[in-house]
C-alpha cells in the first residue's frame, strides 16, 4: 500500500488482531504487486490484501497463478485516481470484480451512529450474473449482516447489454 490507511481499532472490530497481521508499505505499485505475488506463493497466510491504483493484465494473471499456487486469497483494491477512471472498467484475470461503497447507518431509537452499512456489488463473475447486498458492520460477535430488512436493487447491466438494448 501506498498510503498507511489500516485503522487498528477498525480492524479489531472486523476480527483482525494486530498481532495476526503483516502490514508492508511499497511506494510504487510495481513494488507492491511483487511483495502481493511473493506472498501469495509462500502459503502459509490466509490472504494477501494490496491496494494499488494501476494493475495490467499480465499482473493480474501472474497474481492469479499465485494465488492458486500458493492455494491463498488473493484480494486486490483499486482506487479511483480520477472521477472519470472506473478501476473496474480495464481488463482482469481476476475470478471475481467487485465494488464496495458507503450505505448510509440505519436509524437508531437515539441519537447517535448505527452499525456501518456497505453497498457490496458483485459486478463481474465468470459463470454468473452479477448481484448488489446490502451489508451492515460486525455485530457484538464479530458477524457481518444483511440487514431484516434488504432493499432489492436490480443488479448494474452487463457489459454490452446496455449496446443490445439501445
Amino acid at each position: 500500500m501506498a498510503r498507511p490507511d489500516l485503522f487498528a481499532p477498525g480492524l479489531a472490530s472486523a476480527g483482525i488482531a494486530a498481532d495476526r497481521l503483516i502490514q508492508v508499505e511499497a511506494g510504487k505499485d510495481e513494488d507492491a504487486l511483487a511483495v502481493m505475488e511473493e506472498a501469495l506463493r509462500h502459503g502459509a497466510l490466509a490472504a494477501v490484501v494490496c491496494e494499488v491504483t494501476r494493475v495490467g493484465m499480465t499482473a493480474t494473471r501472474r497474481l492469479q497463478l499465485a494465488a492458486e499456487e500458493g492455494g491463498t486469497t488473493a484480494l486486490l483494491l483499486r482506487r479511483w485516481c480520477k472521477a472519470s477512471d472506473d478501476p473496474l472498467s480495464t481488463p482482469s484475470s481476476a475470478v471475481t470484480r467487485w465494488r464496495i461503497g458507503c450505505a448510509p447507518s440505519s436509524p437508531l431509537p437515539v441519537a447517535g451512529v448505527g452499525r456501518p452499512r456497505w453497498q457490496v456489488s458483485l459486478m463481474r463473475q465468470r459463470g454468473g450474473d452479477p448481484f448488489t447486498w446490502l451489508l451492515e458492520g460486525c455485530d457484538a460477535q464479530g458477524r457481518v449482516a444483511v440487514p431484516a430488512e434488504p432493499r432489492r436493487r436490480p443488479a448494474p447491466p452487463r457489459r454490452g447489454e446496455a449496446r443490445q438494448a439501445a
